[in-house]
């Protein structure tokens, strides 16, 4: 009976339900397996213990992420640790979107202005300011040219919280066709869902969003399959054993119409199995194959 632990955070008042946690648990218990949730943070636990440890909702994450990314290469030394701390680091930090556009894949046009930089922002267009450590559009903002003195307070409050900001052109393509969330388990495409925009204008930064609003299920065309693969396959050492066990691609159509990367999620993606609950039982294949140490 394989021990399997489903990495949650503590509840809290910033903090969503993860509704799927429940389900999941009991699916595995039904499949044979011992599984229970246990926030990341817990004092006491022995992770030693447990023959996988799955992130699946720890979703305060972004606010200490460097101690989230140090439990994460200590857990991943006790046990198998899905996604492995490698993947995490790097994908905790969102300059990775730098990485991948060097890669040569499709992703939204990204500037970064760390701590001391000058408040260089757009004039002209709409844009959003966001830090790159951040998870359900904390700390998010969309701005009009018109508002540059308040894009600036934003900047300079995530510049004294030690945040680097990231400057993102506002794709308008997020209003008309949504974004598309592609959601990969074991290598394979899972299911995917789309959603309407977050960020709505005059919207306070420092306020809690909603952050998959009008989530719906979706049938991905080729284009976006190609390039959610292709931005999975840039990973680093997405060839190598173990690669990551989930990923989830967010994608919006450019000014081109074409899709590019808004976000890649290999931390701890909502998986939306309330919307699929038929993608459960390849969710449970999966974690069990990578408890026995097969597959991803």
């Amino acid at each position: 009976m394989p021990r399997i632990a489903l990495v949650t955070c503590r509840p809290g008042p910033e903090v969503a339900e993860d509704r799927d946690l429940p389900d999941l648990v009991r699916a595995l218990g039904e499949a044979g397996a011992e599984a229970s949730a246990v926030a990341w943070d817990h004092e006491g636990v022995d992770w030693s213990g447990f023959d996988l440890a799955v992130i699946r909702s720890t979703w305060d994450y972004s606010w200490r992420a460097a101690e989230f990314t140090a439990w994460a290469e200590r857990c991943g030394k006790a046990t198998r640790l899905a996604n492995p701390a490698d993947v995490v680091r790097w994908n905790t930090d969102k300059r990775y979107l730098g990485e991948l556009a060097e890669a040569g894949v499709p992703v939204v046009p990204t500037r970064y202005l760390a701590p001391g930089d000058p408040a260089d922002l757009p004039a002209g267009h709409e844009y959003v300011v966001k830090p790159t450590s951040g998870a359900g559009a904390r700390f998010a903002a969309r701005y009009t040219p018109g508002e540059h003195d308040t894009a600036v307070r934003h900047l300079r409050r995530m510049h004294a919280d030690g945040f680097t900001a990231m400057v993102q052109p506002y794709v308008r393509g997020i209003d008309t066709t949504g974004e598309r969330a592609l959601q990969f388990f074991g290598g394979r495409l899972l299911h995917a869902s789309r959603k309407q925009a977050v960020l709505t204008p005059g919207t306070p930064y420092d306020r809690r969003k909603v952050a998959h609003p009008g989530l719906t299920a979706w049938s991905p065309t080729p284009a976006e399959l190609a390039v959610a693969e292709q931005a999975l396959a840039a990973v680093p050492g997405a060839s190598g054993e173990p690669g990551p066990l989930y990923a989830r691609v967010d994608l919006v159509d450019g000014e081109d119409g074409r899709p590019q990367v808004m976000e890649l999620e290999l931390v701890e993606p909502n998986l939306f199995l309330s919307l699929h609950p038929g993608s459960v039982p390849r969710v449970v294949e999966e974690i069990l194959r990578a408890a026995a140490g097969r597959g991803r």
